[in-house]
């Protein structure tokens, strides 16, 4: 019965559920030490199916990590949709971002995972996380500043996604600073370099 259930349910919805237990998985018992048996047990389906799917644990992490910042991208662009000024899109897009993270610690716990995955493709997939980061701020940048040096922007965008990321790192220690409390930190600090660009 279990299995001709398993049949019916549609491949994307399939490979969604396996990604979801996967995360939450990676998370709990760490990247090393979790186990594909594990996972396939929890989702309810044999190991050569996950195998199937994803071809290796790396390549399961690996879908974890493109889900969550396909995500996080979504979220933060949508936020900044209809800023009026520089001002309020940075800050509407940070909140987006500390909300991201609070509300889904299992996805903020993979993105940052990069020191203990070192030697795996996860290293260049966490990268290409802070790179999509920094082109959206760059072109918010571009879009709401009186900018005109690209390399500037760039530069710009490279110091919000660090500082941010350390921050958000830090409000890990402190779970009752709220995501609206490190955005304001976050933008006393950043907008006071930022607004001297403004138009």
């Amino acid at each position: 019965m279990t299995t001709a259930k398993r049949k019916r349910m549609p491949r994307a919805e399939r490979e969604q559920q396996m990604i979801a237990v996967a995360e939450q998985v990676f998370t709990e018992r760490g990247y090393a030490t979790a186990s594909m048996d594990e996972i396939a047990e929890q989702v309810g389906v044999s190991k050569p199916m996950l195998y199937e799917y994803f071809h290796s644990k790396e390549g399961l992490l690996l879908a974890c990590i493109r889900q969550s910042r396909a995500a996080l991208r979504e979220i933060t662009a949508e936020a900044t949709l209809g800023a009026t000024s520089a001002e309020d899109a940075l800050r509407k897009g940070l909140l987006a971002f500390f909300v991201f993270i609070r509300e889904r610690r299992e996805a903020w716990s993979l993105l940052r995972q990069e020191m203990a995955l070192i030697g795996t493709s996860a290293t260049a997939e966490i990268e290409e996380t802070r790179r999509q980061q920094t082109n959206l701020i760059t072109a918010l940048l571009n879009d709401h500043l009186d900018a005109g040096d690209i390399v500037q922007a760039e530069a710009s965008a490279e110091i919000v996604v660090g500082a941010c990321e350390r921050l958000a790192i830090w409000c890990e220690r402190f779970p009752e600073v709220t995501p609206e409390t490190a955005t304001g930190y976050a933008m006393e600090v950043l907008w006071t370099g930022l607004s001297q660009r403004a138009s």
